[in-house]
């Protein structure tokens, strides 16, 4: 905590000639929103190197202005991503490869974004290829097409070119051809088990070395439907003796009785994943691939297709995968399901890592981007928490969301001695000229139970309202509007007239949060606004009540 409060106050009395405590902590507990809950000791801790910096001599001011400038500097290279090797202007080709079996999650996004990021600094090549072979076990689910060239749209990240791997099957049919022709291919009839322990043993099986006419032949009953699944193939040659019995003989093609989403039954026989994608690298002219180091062996094998067409092979650079602590490792073959199971409402359920779930929570493209482009691509694994892309979209809301006040576990609360009731005018940002709102100040309001059990038999102020004390039974003491204690800051609580107070729900990835809002937050349907004291939301629906979306603290 100490280093982050020295810069802070280093950096605001630079630009202000005096550090304020009110924007240092600001700062602070933007850039940590885990230190919220000791706020009191965080301002103390302000403080205290606030009058340790004023005591220090000018050349070690100007010493810490120095250190804390080129901390800032860094901070902002930290968003560039490091070049590319054997990376020309103007030729490099990047591309990202989803599987369209759901909606692009923050997995998904990282891709999307670090590759047009790439293409964008070499004035190159963005290309989003749906790599969708697999009609069973990952069956693509239709819509989610859409949901990728939306959220594409919505990073900034807008393709140069769309392919659909599926409907280019007959364009690798003719490269199996040509495979098999030159004796690099073969069709493989023995049961998986057979051989498996041919390959484990590095013997080839009693088809490998049949003619090319013989291969073809076989070819052509398996894309005539006269084979059963599983009991034809079509293998790459490779090396037998290869120390990765993975890399041996990898099954190329293979035959899938079921229909596809976007092609219905016009196919029986599909390509794996490694030959598709290798046939469209090199057709495509990707340059460049950003590749998870866990599939190493895929370069492995498609080396081998290269070879044989006499073709060069892309650039890859491995990087290392990114968990975020909140989701684990929730795939999306398994949100499909428990959607299915009723377990998640949708694809947008807050609960979950979909970009569609963050965008209905009000989170920020910008954000997201310069949350991804800052982890870079190296090949260690990376272990991030969201508070990390929590302090990247508060630096762009925080400036432009309403305050409204929403009391959750709403306490009603009889003010006695009050008599007159007036309009109380709030400022809707604490910092921005952006107009006001209007509550009534009257004798029954709303609190929160944490703020009526805390401070029962005390002495709080209701913000801009007036000063109470706080009784047993629901009942409050009117103490009128001049309590210093309450004046300077300390036990200000926010409150709600009983006349504009509205059903509100907070969904958040916990579960839901009911109380009331104030009615005024129904002009901002649609937007991002800070509830006071709890969290940023995004006001979802105001018909029926207000139901509200959580974005983050």
């Amino acid at each position: 905590m100490d280093e982050v409060v020295w810069k802070h106050v280093v950096l605001n009395a630079k630009k202000y000639g005096k550090a304020s405590e009110k924007a240092v902590i600001g700062k602070v507990l933007a850039e940590n929103p885990e230190l919220r809950k000791n706020a009191k000791e965080v301002l103390d801790r302000i403080r205290q190197v606030i009058a340790e910096f004023e005591n220090l001599s000018e050349d070690e001011k100007e010493e810490l202005f120095s250190r804390y400038s080129e901390d800032k500097k860094e901070t902002r290279k930290s968003y560039q991503l490091p070049p590319l090797p054997n990376a020309e202007r103007g030729e490099v080709v990047m591309r990202f490869a989803p599987n369209p079996n759901g909606p692009p999650t923050l997995g998904s996004a990282r891709g999307i974004i670090v590759n047009s990021e790439y293409a964008r600094m070499y004035d190159g090549k963005f290309i989003l290829r749906f790599d969708d072979t697999d009609p069973r076990t990952k069956r693509p689910l239709l819509e989610a097409y859409d949901w990728y060239l939306e959220d594409c749209e919505w990073l900034n990240a807008r393709p140069d070119e769309i392919v659909y791997a599926s409907k280019r099957i007959g364009m690798y049919y003719d490269y199996a051809v040509r495979l098999i022709e030159m004796s690099h291919a073969y069709v493989c009839r023995c049961p998986r088990d057979e051989f498996k322990r041919y390959r484990d043993a590095g013997m080839a099986c009693p088809h490998r070395n049949r003619s090319a006419e013989e291969n073809l032949e076989d070819w052509e009953k398996m894309l005539g439907g006269e084979y059963a699944e599983g009991e034809a193939v079509l293998r790459i040659k490779t090396d037998m003796s290869h120390r990765d019995p993975a890399v041996r003989d990898w099954v190329a093609f293979r035959i899938i009785f079921s229909d596809h989403p976007l092609v219905g039954d016009e196919y029986v026989v599909y390509p794996t994943l490694d030959f598709e994608s290798a046939i469209e690298d090199h057709v495509l002219g990707v340059t460049h691939i950003l590749r998870g180091k866990d599939l190493a062996d895929s370069e492995k094998r498609q080396r081998y297709i290269y070879q044989y067409f006499g073709w060069d092979y892309p650039v890859v650079r491995h990087w290392g995968r990114v968990k975020i602590h909140e989701f684990g490792k929730l795939s999306t073959s398994e949100i499909r399901k428990k959607i299915e199971e009723g377990v998640y409402a949708g694809w947008d359920d807050p609960r979950l890592p979909t970009i569609k779930a963050l965008r209905r929570r009000g989170f920020e493209a910008e954000a997201i981007r310069k949350f991804f482009l800052s982890l870079g691509v190296g090949e260690n694994d990376v272990s991030v928490s969201l508070k990390n892309l929590y302090a990247e979209n508060r630096k762009i809301v925080d400036e432009k969301a309403e305050r409204y006040f929403f009391v959750w576990s709403p306490v009603r609360i009889e003010i006695e001695g009050m008599e007159a009731v007036e309009d109380i005018e709030l400022p809707l940002h604490p910092s921005r000229n952006i107009g006001t709102r209007k509550l009534r100040g009257e004798r029954v309001v709303y609190i929160t139970r944490d703020d009526y059990e805390s401070f029962k038999g005390r002495e709080v102020r209701l913000k801009g309202f007036c000063n109470v004390k706080i009784q047993e039974n629901g009942k409050a003491v009117y103490l009128g509007d001049e309590i210093e204690e309450a004046r300077k800051g300390r036990n200000i609580i926010h409150w709600l007239p009983e006349s504009q107070a509205v059903r509100c729900e907070v969904l958040t990835p916990d579960g839901k949060v009911e109380g009331f809002a104030e009615s005024n937050v129904r002009g901002a349907v649609n937007s991002v606004v800070q509830f006071e004291r709890y969290a940023f939301c995004r006001v979802e629906e105001v018909e029926r009540g207000v139901r509200a979306v959580y974005t983050h603290p």
